[in-house]
């Protein structure tokens, strides 16, 4: 293994060969700015193939403490010739992509439980079983009553909602005993899907602005990178469990429940069109609740498309080149998912600092609860001489 003295030579040859090259092609690099990533890049592999071979190598017995201390026959005379590990194994940000993959069918099932999808059926049973609507041997009747016989088969409307709270946050359901609610996901997932919009507006700029519209931009894939892994890494350890097989069985569930709002005798009960008007009827005239269908159904399928991406490698890759034609599957996915968020109150988009504060305070996040919060009042203070109380004042100025 390599030694303190050779380490230290080997570094200082690294950085002497990028400035060979930097100085030889700095004509080329300027014409051509993809060039530094690829020199960049076999330069970087170089140094890692090296790392690669001292971890491959076995230590000695003492691992290295009788040459640092003096003791024995390989008692080393100098510094320089002490055994120095250049590194351990880095931290792996591969995650199984089946686990990702049903995370992001579980968001889009979530998405559809705060439509109401199934809320609507479950209407429609009641009044069904009540004999308070017209339906009595169509597709949708015989339909209804198969959904009501196999109830007891499928996972409840409490076991799905404790897994919204246990895989995102979402809600005030309890977690199963032994886990927690993931309330961490939604300010990662908001926060990388702003770095994914930011980067799309940046590039397009710079394709206005520049006369060869498909060099690399100027964004910074590194915050993009970041942002992404620190998602893909809480959605990591929330994949585990049955949440793969639960998602599997209620997206069943949710093409059953589609096919029932949308069979003829049901939407000639309502005079409705399609199943999505069925929906809406449904829950504006028994519930009086304010539709919100269009915009979650658009988050439910951006958002899915964006995890869909994470469960991919292509965070890890580091040429621009590549990063940025792989990034550009989900650009528009999140430009959408954001402003059908934002229009619900449940996100804000990030014009300023683009760090995510690591041990911020996350607020718990409810179905239809608003993340933006109204500014504190100013603070009060009592006037002189009068019996109300007026804003203080800083500097002169009235807060």
């Amino acid at each position: 293994m390599a030694n303190e003295q050779d380490y230290q030579a080997f570094l200082d040859r690294i950085a002497a060969l990028r400035e060979t090259v930097t100085d030889r092609l700095s004509s080329q690099l300027v014409a051509d700015p993809q060039l530094a990533d690829v020199l960049t890049k076999q330069i970087d592999d170089l140094l890692q193939s090296a790392v690669q071979t001292d971890l491959a190598q076995k230590p000695p017995p003492d691992k290295g403490l009788a040459q640092l201390v003096g003791i024995g026959e390989q008692a080393a005379d100098a510094l320089g010739q002490t055994r120095l590990p250049q590194a351990i194994t880095p931290y792996d940000e591969s995650v199984s992509s089946e686990r990702l993959v049903a995370m992001g069918d579980l968001y889009y099932i979530y998405q559809h439980e705060m439509i109401g999808v199934f809320r609507a059926v479950q209407k429609l049973q009641e009044l069904f079983r009540a004999g308070a609507v017209y339906l009595s041997s169509g597709a949708g009747a015989y339909a209804l009553y198969q959904f009501d016989r196999r109830e007891v088969l499928r996972y409840t409307r409490r076991d799905r909602l404790a897994a919204y709270r246990r895989a995102f946050g979402y809600g005030r359901a309890p977690v199963p005993t032994g886990s927690r609610a993931n309330s961490d996901f939604h300010g990662q997932f908001e926060h990388f899907v702003n770095q994914v919009a930011l980067f799309h507006r940046d590039k397009r700029i710079a394709d206005v602005v520049r006369e060869r519209a498909y060099d690399p931009s100027f964004g910074s894939i590194a915050v993009v990178r970041r942002a992404g892994l620190d998602l893909r890494n809480n959605l990591k350890f929330t994949s585990y469990g049955h949440v793969n097989v639960l998602r599997v069985e209620v997206m069943q569930l949710l093409d059953e429940a589609y096919r029932i709002l949308g069979s003829d005798d049901i939407r000639r009960l309502y005079g409705a069109d399609t199943a999505w008007d069925v929906v809406e009827i449904v829950l504006a005239q028994y519930y009086g609740e304010r539709l919100v269908t269009s915009p979650r159904q658009r988050m439910a399928i951006a958002g899915r498309e964006v995890l869909r991406w994470l469960a991919q490698p292509h965070l890890l890759k580091t040429q621009r080149a590549q990063f940025e034609t792989l990034l550009l599957e989900i650009a528009e996915s999140a430009e959408e998912w954001l402003t059908s968020a934002q229009s619900l109150g449940l996100a804000n988009r990030q014009d300023g600092p683009r760090g995510l504060p690591y041990d911020r305070p996350a607020a718990p996040v409810a179905g239809a609860q608003r993340i933006a919060r109204r500014p504190p009042a100013p603070p009060m203070t009592r006037g002189a001489g009068t019996r109300g109380r007026v804003p203080a004042q800083v500097n002169g100025t009235r807060m």
